[in-house]
């Protein structure tokens, strides 16, 4: 079966439910602004009758966000779908997300109802939700756990009460990809003219592979964060589905209308706003995701990046594949990396500083461009060597720093004031090297624990069409930045050498 398959977004909603990623109106509709631009059909943008700052949320969301669905959650209850309601009256396509859990235990233990008042509720619910708005879509919460005959008289009903989209969640993680397959294949052909979604949540680890089996069985919608965030482990994660729909397309006959190449720029918006990253081997948008230091892998990835890689960098939005020097990489990776600094050596030179390389990995672990530059017998002609800093900073002055840097055997030195001590370096520096450079980016970690942690930073600057990186680490991150700054600006300089 083949089909274009509709990517309902509810980072906005359950996304937020995630501890420690809540957002104000202000950053969701930041957030809902990007989630448009990356190509989802459906923004969930809020769950109204919460607060009135999930109103507040809906109402920006929904005057904004014009090419695409927005939607608001809503309780099978009148006071929840009027708030949902007339919280969307600004949208240009207006949703009501209305749900009622079906399985026998929520009727039991949460909502104390009969199976009977259960069902009257959902259609009472869905008809008033249709009534204020032109698509309804229902939920079955907890789906995948409620007995099949008693869950398709409930969707037959709210189908016939005006309910287009019928979503059947995975509540709590529980179900297998073959057990939750065989019940939506059973919905697609017993529910003709309806639209079968899912809502996989990850407390098993299996919210993609559910989903993509869903999709195999005949669903058509997929309910997705960034990051797969949302309440306990998590929900499907937009962007593995979206690129295990693109990669393996053949095998699985399905698309979205999702821009892939703005996945990772999505991914990052949404963990500056909330401050959660993803782990670091997190697939497509985690910072290992294109990472080696194996060297088997690198010198592959250095031939032919097939063959390690099933996607490249750019179709993410990852800028390119990162070469990680470590003890187990080996010469082709080192070689890579010093023609990067502006150091060409010969076989015998590059073989003697592999096997430092390896034995300074096996003591530190990290081996960065100023670590591989001392283990080699000379400096590149380009680079441009930190000599000395001092920032002066507080909550009551103006940040300033003075960088003193060293360029082609002369001494530089300049000052600057900034929005705190690393802009106010890293300005310090750009005036003391007198080289129109833009900062792409700078990320910086923690590699260690405790107020004294050693910080890794790598930075990506551009001067012209000419783009490079950088990398230092240091236990202080304001030296760290600046000594990964220079690197990549003797990284620049070699490069347009080279065009020239």
């Amino acid at each position: 079966m083949s089909g274009r398959i509709t990517i309902f977004d509810t980072t906005l909603r359950d996304g937020e439910q995630s501890p420690g990623c809540s957002m104000n109106p202000a950053e969701k509709l930041r957030l809902a602004r990007q989630i448009e631009r990356l190509g989802a059909d459906v923004i969930e943008a809020g769950f109204p009758i919460a607060s009135q700052g999930e109103v507040d949320s809906v109402k920006a969301v929904a005057a904004e966000i014009r090419s695409v669905r927005v939607a608001a959650l809503a309780r099978a209850k009148e006071a929840d779908i009027v708030a949902a309601g007339k919280a969307l009256a600004g949208a240009a396509r207006p949703m009501i997300h209305t749900f009622l859990a079906t399985s026998a235990l929520h009727l039991k233990y949460k909502l104390k109802i009969t199976p009977a008042e259960a069902l009257a509720q959902a259609v009472e619910g869905v008809r008033l939700a249709r009534s204020m708005t032109p698509e309804v879509e229902f939920s079955a919460e907890d789906a995948s756990r409620t007995d099949y005959g008693y869950l398709l008289e409930v969707l037959k009903a709210v189908f016939e009460a005006g309910a287009t989209t019928l979503n059947v969640p995975d509540t709590v993680g529980y179900s297998l990809p073959d057990e939750y397959a065989a019940m939506v294949r059973r919905l697609v052909n017993d529910l003709p003219g309806a639209v079968i979604s899912v809502h996989c949540h990850n407390d098993l680890g299996l919210a993609v592979a559910n989903s993509i089996a869903a999709v195999q069985a005949g669903a058509r919608q997929v309910e997705c964060t960034i990051n797969g965030i949302g309440e306990r482990a998590g929900n499907t994660s937009l962007e593995e589905l979206v690129m295990a729909l693109k990669v393996r397309s053949e095998a699985l006959g399905a698309e979205t209308g999702v821009k892939s190449e703005l996945l990772a720029p999505t991914s990052a918006m949404l963990s500056g706003i909330t401050g959660v990253w993803p782990q670091p081997n997190k697939a497509i948008v985690g910072r290992n995701a294109f990472a080696h230091e194996a060297g088997i892998h690198q010198h592959g990835v250095l031939k032919n990046p097939l063959t390690y890689e099933i996607m490249t960098p750019a179709s993410v939005g990852v800028r390119e594949t990162a070469f990680v020097l470590g003890k187990h990489s080996g010469k082709h990776a080192v070689e890579s990396r010093l023609r990067a600094l502006g150091l060409v050596l010969g076989k015998d030179e590059i073989d003697d500083v592999t096997v430092k390389v390896k034995e300074l990995a096996d003591r530190k672990k990290f081996v960065y461009d100023d670590d591989l530059l001392t283990l080699t017998s000379r400096a590149p002609e380009h680079r441009a060597r930190l000599v000395r800093y001092q920032a002066v900073t507080g909550n009551d002055v103006i940040p300033t720093a003075t960088v003193e840097i060293e360029i082609d055997g002369q001494r530089r030195r300049a000052s600057a004031a900034g929005n705190g001590p690393l802009d106010a370096a890293m300005k310090a520096a750009e005036a003391a090297l007198g080289f129109d450079l833009v900062l792409i980016e700078l990320h910086t970690r923690a590699l260690t624990a405790g107020t004294d942690a050693l910080a890794e930073v790598i930075v990506r600057v551009r001067h012209g069409e000419t783009e490079c990186t950088g990398q230092a680490a240091s236990t202080d991150s304001v030296e760290a930045a600046l000594r990964a700054y220079l690197s990549a600006v003797g990284a620049v300089r070699k490069a347009q050498e080279a065009v020239a």
